[in-house]
């Protein structure tokens, strides 16, 4: 994966230029995450796959940790056409995910 891509989304993060939907949402409560540790997960973290084959465009896990630099945060999302990024989903990392 070309090492821009974890820039991009890191830039969107930084400047609040994404969304995330209900699915994401109700996933970081599940797992008792927060705004900040999905943040965080991104901004630390690394993109440890890229799923091209949906035809809405590529969607990337990146694995990163909260804020409290120990929990394991999953979070996949994909860019869309206005610029902005999607978060689509997000979870607590339970077992090794490289």
């Amino acid at each position: 994966m070309p090492p821009n891509d974890i820039y991009r989304i890191r830039e969107k993060i930084r400047l609040c230029q994404y969304d995330m939907t209900a699915h994401a949402m109700e996933e970081m409560a599940e797992d008792l995450l927060t705004i900040l540790d999905i943040e965080e997960a991104v901004l630390s973290g690394r993109i440890i796959r890229a799923e091209k084959d949906d035809p809405r465009g590529t969607k990337y896990v990146v694995a990163g940790t909260a804020l409290d630099q120990q929990t394991p945060v999953g979070v996949v999302g994909r860019f869309l056409g206005n610029g902005r990024y999607l978060i689509i989903t997000v979870y607590e990392i339970t077992e090794l995910e490289v």
